[in-house]
């Protein structure tokens, strides 16, 4: 017979709240989002792994966000100064 796990997400405690995040594992968590590559791969796995903290989660999600509006708006002042600077002969 094979047998069926599923992934169950984390029961909160008696009284319905979740234990908030430490100082010294946001701190943690800064530092390797800090890495280069190591801390982008790691928003991802935070922000939408089943056993993250919803706080981690919920900011992970967050920062990828900033990540992708900064990544437009990056590219879209490029083309225009691109072209403004093609236009003016330089």
């Amino acid at each position: 017979m094979s047998e069926v796990t599923e992934t169950v997400p984390p029961k909160a405690p008696p009284g319905g709240q979740i234990a908030p995040i430490s100082v010294g594992d946001w701190f943690i968590t800064l530092i390797i989002t800090a890495i280069p590559l190591i801390g982008f791969i790691m928003l991802f796995v935070w922000g939408f792994g089943s056993s993250t903290h919803p706080s981690k989660a919920n900011w992970a999600k967050a920062t990828l966000l900033l990540f992708v509006v900064a990544f437009v708006l990056f590219f879209m002042f490029s083309f225009i100064f691109g072209i403004a600077f093609m236009a003016s002969g330089y």
